[in-house]
């Protein structure tokens, strides 16, 4: 495969607001030094990488918590365009519906897409798609993991009293006292119609929904876990959705001491189907990113450098190939996985993991991998300011995305409405909106 070198941030305004280095006390602390955001970015990618996008009609979203950067990957005119945005320690990404959810330091920030803006955008008519800020929320320090765009309620083990369980619709048979109750059920209830947003919550060990009234809104927590603090004790860290309800998540360890995943972490990692409440796999390596994908149960062995799948009825793990660094952050269009790779130091969070014996250099950047074959068809390597990944998201039907932090211009002069306050606006900007109920003036 060629490679080639291109310039990662292509205008003035990537820079955004430069607030990117503040640190938690976490994995990502100790994994990766702190980095001026504004450093200056690298990548080379094999020459088929942007004429892949291209053929896909997509393009790529990469969070990078260690260099403060939201990246997007995008093809122009036959060569790769790495645009990027500052965002303090931006991890998991949520993308469904022409919504996207960052999770940060403190803060989750919810952006939509607004096309009536898009088609301004310099330079005019190339963007097809513009994602603006609406929500800020604030978590506080919780460090937050992977995030994804569902429903809400049935088929989860809520904690907490009955009270709480009756308001997300949910009924508990059995012993409601049962640490390991037999189910749950759904209950007929008026969810919102709109999206829930979850998100792990590593810090407390937990997984939650957004609230409109507290800093989160603990739904489960695995049964080994006693105790709802930040202490980190399993590291849970990642989400799979399965029919729009939470069904797999990963950690690094089963343990109920603070921290105790680190003591085991070559190969303590663990599979948990959520809404059986069972482990379904031991014996990974830092596991992260499990997906559910063409009938299938996708993971990523973050510990060995690999890729496979997982039988729910057996709990096999079945590698299909080994990639040249730490994968974390795993997105899918059709037989195509995009997989997200990091360097890692020889720190203490990951001397002794399988990887690290096996490589003396890891690579950082975003493989594609055939399912077909477990093949690499391309990559794009990032140097130098960027040395981990942690979520890669696909934007399917979107080739050239921006994400729109610091243009106060539009900011200031963009609105979303609904359809029915969209009837009242003047002709002129109707139409400039199209179908769309936004509206740019």
């Amino acid at each position: 495969m060629k490679t080639s070198m291109s310039g990662c941030g292509d205008s003035p305004s990537a820079t955004g607001d430069g607030n990117g280095t503040e640190q938690a006390s976490s994995l990502a602390e100790e994994a990766f030094p702190t980095i001026n955001a504004a450093e200056p970015m690298r990548s080379v990618h094999t020459s088929n990488f942007p004429q892949l996008l291209d053929q896909l009609g997509i393009s790529l979203l990469v969070s990078t918590y260690q260099a403060g950067r939201l990246v997007a990957l995008r093809a122009d005119s036959g060569v790769l365009n790495t645009h990027f945005r500052i965002f303090n320690k931006p991890m998991g990404l949520a993308v469904a519906g022409g919504r996207l959810a960052i999770g940060t330091a403190r803060e989750i920030w919810e952006y939509h897409n607004l096309p009536a803006v898009a088609h301004k955008l310099e330079p005019v008519g190339k963007h097809d798609a513009a994602f603006l800020p609406r929500t800020c929320h604030v978590t506080g320090d919780i460090h937050i993991h992977e995030m994804a765009w569902g429903v809400e309620g049935p088929g989860l083990r809520v904690e907490g009293d009955a009270a709480r369980v009756e308001g997300l619709g949910l009924r508990v048979e059995g012993n409601a006292a049962d640490p390991h109750p037999s189910s749950l059920n759904p209950q007929p209830s008026t969810l919102n119609p709109q999206p829930s947003l979850w998100f792990v919550n590593t810090a407390f060990s937990c997984l939650c929904t957004r609230s409109d009234i507290y800093s989160f809104q603990p739904c489960w927590r695995p049964w080994f876990v006693t105790e709802l603090l930040p202490a980190d004790r399993c590291h849970l860290n990642g989400l799979a959705l399965r029919d729009g309800r939470p069904r797999y998540v990963t950690a690094l360890g089963e343990t109920n001491e603070n921290g105790g995943w680190r003591e085991n972490k070559r190969d303590g990692g663990l599979l948990i189907d959520v809404e059986h409440n069972e482990i379904l796999a031991r014996g990974l390596s830092m596991p992260h990113s499990p997906r559910w994908h063409d009938g299938r149960l996708w993971v990523l062995n973050s510990g060995t450098g690999g890729f496979g799948t997982i039988d729910p009825a057996t709990g096999r793990y079945e590698e299909i190939t080994q990639l040249p660094g730490f994968t974390r952050g795993l997105s899918f269009c059709g037989p195509l996985a995009f997989i997200g790779l990091s360097q890692v130091r020889e720190s203490a969070v990951f001397s002794g993991i399988p990887l690290v014996d096996r490589l003396a250099e890891r690579n950082c950047g975003v493989w594609v991998v055939d399912l077909r074959s477990g093949e690499v068809i391309g990559f794009v390597k990032f140097e130098d300011a960027v040395q981990e990944i942690f979520a890669v998201e696909v934007l399917p039907g979107t080739r050239y995305p921006d994400v729109v932090t610091d243009d106060q211009v539009r900011l200031d002069g963009s609105f979303e409405l609904p359809d029915d306050a969209m009837a009242d606006v003047p002709a002129p900007l109707r139409a400039s909106a199209g179908h769309n109920t936004t509206a740019s003036l």
